[in-house]
Order: C-alpha cells, then structure tokens, then sequence
C-alpha cells in the first residue's frame, strides 16, 4: 500500500480539546501525567514498578489463566499471560465494548496500536517485558449501542429484550443474523473465512463476552494479545477496598468535579457515587440517600454497614461506570498507558486527580491510530476525478465548490471587485466625514448592499457552474461518500468484514505494518 499522512489536526473530525493534548498546550497540560512519548515511559515504568504489588500480579496470572481455559491460545499468548508474575513486566492496554462481530472498523485499530506499541517499547527497554491487552467491557448495560453492525451501507442487527450488563447476553437468535450476514457476503475464500469467524464466535459460545473472547484471540491471538474479562469475582474482590472509599467518601465526585470546573470543555459528569449494582439481569446506580444505600429502579436498599458486608461477600455486583473503570483496569493491571479514540481520552483526561485521590499511578494516555483505507478501484477514481486525499477530507458543500472553481473556465470569485467596490467607498466615507454624520450611515448601508450583490451574483455563478459540471460533481459526491460514509469516517461506520473481503487474512498484516502508534498522524493507505 502507498501511506499518506495527514496531521489530525488538519483532518476536521477532531475535537479541538483533543488536538490541544496533541499539540501539549499549557491549558491542557495539569490533566496529564506524562505525555506518550518512547523516552517519558522511562519514568512511568519506575512509578508503576513501585507501586504494584505482586500479589496482584499473581491474582491477574491466575484469572487469565482461567479465562483462557477452554480457548486455543497462541503460544505468545500464553507466554504473555506467564510474565505477567514478573516484577518488570507491564502492560499497554485498550478496551473497548462487545459490538456484534467487532462493529466499527476502529475495533481493529485500537488493538493494533496497542500490540505495535508493545513491540516498539520492547526495542527501546528490552529489560523489562510489555503485554498488549484488551479490556473487554463486559459490565456495559447500552446494547442498542452494540447490537448491530455495518455491511455494504445496510444494518445487520441483532434484536433481542436486554437488561444487565451485556457479556451476560446469552447469544440466542443470532443463527438467524448470521444466516442474514451469510446471504449478504457470497461466495469466496474471503467470504467463507468471515462466516466461519462468525458462526464459531457467536453460534458455539454461550454468552457475548465468551463469543467476543473468542474472535478476538481469532484475530489478533498471533501476536500475543491477552484478552481481560474483568466481570470477575476475585478481581472485584482485590478492587473491593477503592470500591467502599467510593461507597463512604464519594471520592471520585469531589475530584471530577473540581476538575470539571477547570475544564473549558465538560466531558462527562461525574455520579455521587460512581457504581452499578449488577444482579440477575439488572444493571442500575447505586444511590445514597441519607442514611440508605438504594438501587435505582428497584427495591433494594442497604445500611452502610449492611452494603459494606455484602460488598466483601458478593463484590462480583458491584460495577464501575465509565468514570470509575479506569481506576479498576490501573489497580489490577501493571498498566503504563491507555489507548484510546479523541471520546475516550477527552473523559481519561477529567481523572488525574482522581487517581492522585486514591494514591494510583495515572497512565499515559495515547490516541489510538485512525486511517482511511482507499481500495485500488478507488484510487484510479480518485486520479480520473483528479482529486487528491486532501480534498477528501473537506465537508462536501466546500468541496463540490472547490472543484467547480478549479473545472471551471471562468473565474468564479469576485474578490477583488469587492477589493474595488470598497476602495471606491473610502472616497465616500472621505466625503461624509466633511459633510453632515448622518451621511455616513447612509454610505455603509449603501456599501453593505453593493457587497451583497456581489456575493449573490458569485453564489448564482456558482450554482450556475455546477449545473454545467453536474456529471463530474456527481461523480465526486460518489467516491467521497463511499470513502466518507454519512459524512463521518470511514473507520467509524465500516465493519471489518467489508475490507476483509478485498484482502482477506492480508489485511491485519497490512494495517500493522502501516499503522505507527506514536506517529500522531491520520493515515490514508491506497
């Protein structure tokens, strides 16, 4: 594939509180640790080193090792899963939630960036040992979110009655999407491989965190990913202690919201207490109400010595929300750095004094690569239409304007008669001043109404324009909504499976040695 590079910031699908972390500016700067960069994980190896305990390194060997027990693992894997006991091994992690056959393109993406990031670490500290992992979030109770994927344009959609948090789903009534995806991808190597992925996940495993488990050790298990249901009871437990400090002291509240007042941009607003309570099939808040601990939407209720006792029985029902889930991975995980989209980051970044609150060592955190992926059919279009990769990323309306003007043979751009019209006024303005001061109110209005003929009379030109180039202009709206579509990223809209097709078990490869996770640069591979 022949890479282009084009800064994030220059894209225009980037929030401008994102592209400051990128750019390190001084307003950003106090909501970080340490910015990713392969000479500041030095330091950040040392806090994390100091800080973690090796029981818990045994506890989290333990668990996977559990969870891998009915799973073909790679031997890197497996290896990966040993080391974790060791005092200089760590972890660079992402997470991301159960979407149905891995949903948006940047599923991919994210672990990508994780594993390469591993293994550039790995040149530059070879002493220590670095284990690429991926949170599965299998506490989330948003199925709507998740019950559905992309494929050629249409939904492929599982529709099934949901309560609790989602790895729990049993995995009923999805022969009948697998046999609508069947129908929908055709023959082919490529095709067969995808619906045997599919059927294999989702039609001979129980629940949706053991199907996602298995698809992605199917995907990336070769290169020694270690996949973290963290739904689990005995890491609850080594967990349970931060979970009563936000039980009693509401902790992580008082500390987002402070930061949330510094913050020009809120990301998210943080709960009085920041947990669910997880219970046949219920995932609701916890919720303190004078002297009783309440579950919403329920008739559970608790003293504080009474909710206290039952989190260390059960503390399995206990779940973090998306403000209090980091703490948990960075407790239980030798984490040095979290990889994530420009939403993920935007909310880790509302935490530092939270985990400072709770003496945890703050991870780096890392924008997850992104890239636009142009088929060679594409390509030739694009050179036909002689349009260039950068003009992709315009909004269309600016776009369809711009390649009018360069078809064109006219010049459709009245500047510099405007340049005229407003010279001619100062003459007049030179006059009014001499002259009596209501005069002058009139000269504005009279050049406020020239100037705004001439942006009509350039606005019809340009309409006229595109009337005379509809066929070309037509063709350009094609092309940039197949690589754009909905106007969005492609990486937020595609499922893998579309460009599996095209490359089949190529394409994994190709996107790992295209994509550079410390090169903050969007990615457009032709």
């Amino acid at each position: 594939m022949n890479p282009t590079s084009i800064p994030y910031q220059q894209t225009g699908y980037f929030s401008s509180f994102i592209c400051d972390y990128l750019n390190q500016t001084s307003a950003v700067k106090p909501f970080y640790n340490r910015y990713p960069s392969l000479e500041n994980f030095k330091d950040q190896i040392e806090e994390k080193r100091l800080s973690f305990r090796s029981e818990t390194r045994n506890l989290i060997t333990q668990v996977l090792q559990n969870q891998y027990t009915e799973l073909n693992a790679s031997l890197l894997t497996q290896k990966n899963i040993e080391l974790l006991q060791e005092e200089n091994t760590f972890t660079i992690t992402t997470g991301h939630q159960l979407n149905l056959f891995t949903g948006p393109l940047y599923f991919l993406y994210k672990i990508i960036s994780t594993i390469n990031l591993c293994e550039e670490l790995s040149k530059i500290y070879p002493e220590q040992n670095f284990v690429p992992i991926y949170w599965m979030a299998t506490e989330d109770h948003d199925f709507e979110e998740i019950n559905y994927f992309n494929f050629k344009g249409k939904k492929v959609k599982w529709d099934k009655a949901f309560g609790g948090a989602v790895g729990e789903l049993t995995t009923e009534g999805l022969d009948r999407v697998f046999k609508t995806f069947s129908n929908q991808l055709g023959p082919g190597k490529n095709a067969a491989k995808l619906k045997s992925l599919f059927s294999e996940a989702y039609l001979k495993h129980n629940n949706l965190a053991e199907a996602t488990l298995y698809l992605a050790n199917e995907l990336f298990g070769e290169y020694g990913l270690v996949i973290v249901d963290a739904n689990n009871k005995q890491l609850k437990q080594e967990f349970a202690p931060f979970v009563e400090i936000e039980l009693l002291e509401q902790r992580t509240y008082e500390q987002v919201s402070k930061t949330n007042d510094k913050l020009s941009k809120l990301q998210v607003n943080p709960r009085e207490i920041n947990l669910f309570y997880l219970q046949d099939g219920i995932r609701e808040r916890i919720i303190q109400e004078k002297d009783l601990y309440t579950v919403n939407n329920t008739n559970v209720s608790f003293t504080k010595k009474e909710i206290l006792k039952h989190l260390h029985e059960v503390p399995e029902r206990f779940s973090p929300n998306v403000l209090l889930r980091p703490l948990y991975q960075e407790v239980i995980l030798p984490n040095l750095c979290y990889i994530g989209g420009g939403g993920e980051l935007a909310y880790w970044l509302q935490l530092k004094s939270t985990f400072q609150a709770f003496q945890v060592p703050f991870p780096m955190l890392l924008l997850r690569n992104s890239a636009l992926v142009i088929k060679e059919q594409q390509s030739n279009t694009l050179n036909r239409l002689e349009l260039s990769v950068e003009e992709l990323f315009c909004k269309q309306e600016e776009l369809l304007a711009k390649k009018t003007k360069d078809s064109s043979n006219l010049k459709i751009d009245f500047s510099s008669q405007k340049e005229f019209l407003q010279e001619q006024f100062k003459e007049l303005y030179s006059i009014a001043e001499q002259t009596d001061k209501s005069f002058i109110g009139a000269v504005a209005a009279q050049e406020k109404k020239q100037l705004n003929g001439l942006a009509n009379l350039e606005k019809r030109l340009l309409r006229a324009e595109k009337r005379n180039h509809s066929d070309y202009l037509s063709r350009v709206v094609e092309i940039q909504n197949e690589l754009f579509p909905k106007q969005s990223l492609q990486e937020r809209q595609l499922n893998f499976s579309e460009l599996y097709l095209e490359y089949g078990e190529d394409l994994i490869s190709i996107l790992k040695e295209e994509l550079k996770p410390l090169d903050f640069r969007f990615k457009v591979l032709s």
